[in-house]
């Protein structure tokens, strides 16, 4: 099992950012809902560790608080960008030092979080937005694909 004295400070810095990226992303992505989106990015934490014991790496991660980049950025690109770069950084560091279905259930947390926050609220009829649904999209393919 894969845990969090595998990986230097600074790695499980970037690991523990994505998720929280991943949510702000999302919320970024159309507006409204600045209660909501931050509340059901906590369910997913919340719900996430009610599943202890089926990863040690997921259960350290959704244990520890979430990290958030304070950041500044001067545009929605900018913020898109980073948070994109966040993902892909953090999923590149288990790769080789976890299993493949512990990479995979990364992965599959942070896909759940970011669906939790674009369901968060409704807008215009829409349970998820188009522009939700493009963010998570782009979180996908950050992500890469889960192994086979």
């Amino acid at each position: 099992m894969t845990t969090k004295a595998d990986f230097s400070p600074e790695e499980w810095t970037v690991i523990l950012e994505a998720p929280p990226s991943a949510g702000l992303l999302v919320s970024a992505a159309s507006r409204g809902g600045t209660f909501r989106e931050p509340m059901a990015m906590s369910k997913a934490y919340v719900e996430a560790r009610s599943q202890h014991g089926e990863s040690e790496l997921l259960d350290e991660i959704v244990a520890a608080n979430p990290k958030v980049d304070h950041t500044r950025f001067h545009s929605a690109e900018e913020l898109r960008e980073a948070c994109l770069e966040h993902i892909r950084n953090a999923v590149a560091l288990p790769v080789g030092k976890a299993t493949d279905e512990e990479v995979d259930g990364y992965r599959r947390f942070v896909l759940t979080l970011s669906n939790r926050v674009a369901s968060a609220h409704k807008e215009n009829d829409q349970s998820v937005s188009p522009a939700e649904a493009e963010a998570i999209q782009q979180i996908s393919t950050a992500l890469g694909s889960p192994s086979s």
